[in-house]
């Protein structure tokens, strides 16, 4: 399947999409563009279909629109149906409709979560890396920062410790900005599945802790 043609399914969709990812700076049609340039890159290195992987990164966020409409915590697996719509309306192969639900509906599982990972197809897991790289590094601070004066989360709480047992999408949202980078965002490099996202995570990853570690610096006056 030539570049072209997923070219052409993408911006079908685009059209489609565009006006219900307006709402969310940090879950917009940039981060659907970001994870699935990082996700074909990755694709390039370690294989997999690429067409549905180009397909399930650009439609994996559906169920964060759903969210905003209705105010609830929905899950990936709660958008499937909107999604099969929306690739049966650009007429995409049917044959590969179930391999990028698949993707979608698991891409949010994480190693160090609850239930841990159950996925292991090479669509899912590079899905899962390029959503995952896309929350890590200057972007990902970015986006934190974003994400949590939506939710009207503070910065930092100092009189609450660092640190959470596991991280799951449907728990209590973390009480300041910085306690999530400890219960997810520094946690990210090691549930990458493959070892191109690996090399590129270690970078971000780094570039967050010289981050989290002149913000205490700063708010405790090191600085």
């Amino acid at each position: 399947m030539s570049d072209t043609v997923l070219k052409r399914y993408i911006g079908a969709l685009d059209r489609k999409i565009r006006t219900q990812f307006s709402r969310d700076s940090c879950h917009d049609l940039y981060h659907l563009y970001r994870v699935s340039t990082l996700a074909l890159n990755i694709q390039k290195k370690e294989g997999g279909d690429r067409l549905v992987i180009g397909a399930a990164a650009f439609l994996h966020d559906i169920h964060r629109v759903m969210q905003l409409e209705t105010g609830r915590y929905t899950d990936p697996k709660s958008s499937l149906p909107k999604i099969k719509t929306l690739l049966d309306a650009v007429h995409f192969p049917q044959e590969k409709i179930p391999a990028v639900l698949h993707a979608v509906e698991f891409h949010e599982e994480y190693s160090f979560s609850k239930n841990g990972k159950t996925a292991r197809d090479i669509e899912t897991c590079i899905v899962q890396d390029a959503d995952n790289l896309d929350a890590m590094g200057a972007i990902g601070i970015g986006r934190t920062f974003g994400f949590s004066n939506q939710l009207q989360v503070p910065m930092w709480n100092p009189d609450i410790p660092l640190g959470r047992k596991y991280f799951d999408e449907d728990l209590p949202k973390d009480p300041s900005t910085l306690h999530h980078f400890y219960s997810k965002l520094l946690r990210l490099k090691d549930t990458m599945n493959t070892p191109t996202a690996r090399a590129l995570a270690q970078k971000r990853h780094d570039y967050m802790q010289g981050f989290v570690r002149e913000f205490l610096d700063e708010w405790r006056g090191k600085k």
